[in-house]
């Protein structure tokens, strides 16, 4: 699913990365423990988090995570913007709650991270 679907769907905000919504994704994880993601997620995942701080990011770049959706109405801060244009992530964020933005997005077909 590319990421301009996934924030249309969502009704996102961009924050960063907006020359690659057209970048493909294959699965998805909805996490608030950057412990649990990199337990559990893999390449080409979107990251859901209501997480709010520069290790989300450092946690994304480990994992070769190229996006990520802030959960509840959360906004990235300045310096995560700068990180993730440096890492050429996109970030967007949704007042959608994590669970429910989850659920859109698997309703329209994006697979959870051990689906594939």
């Amino acid at each position: 699913m590319e990421l301009r679907e996934i924030q249309d769907i969502l009704k996102a905000n961009v924050w960063a990365g907006e020359s690659r919504l057209d970048m493909e994704v294959h699965a998805a994880c909805g996490c608030d423990l950057m412990s649990d993601v990199l337990a559990f997620a893999k390449e080409e995942v979107l990251l859901l988090t209501g997480l709010i701080n520069p290790q989300v990011i450092r946690t994304a770049e480990m994992l070769d995570i190229k996006a990520i959706v802030f959960v509840r109405g959360k906004s990235p801060t300045e310096d995560m913007i700068n990180m993730a244009n440096q890492k050429k992530m996109v970030l967007l964020s949704t007042d959608q709650p994590l669970y429910v933005a989850c659920g859109k997005l698997y309703g329209r077909g994006l697979m959870n991270k051990g689906d594939n």
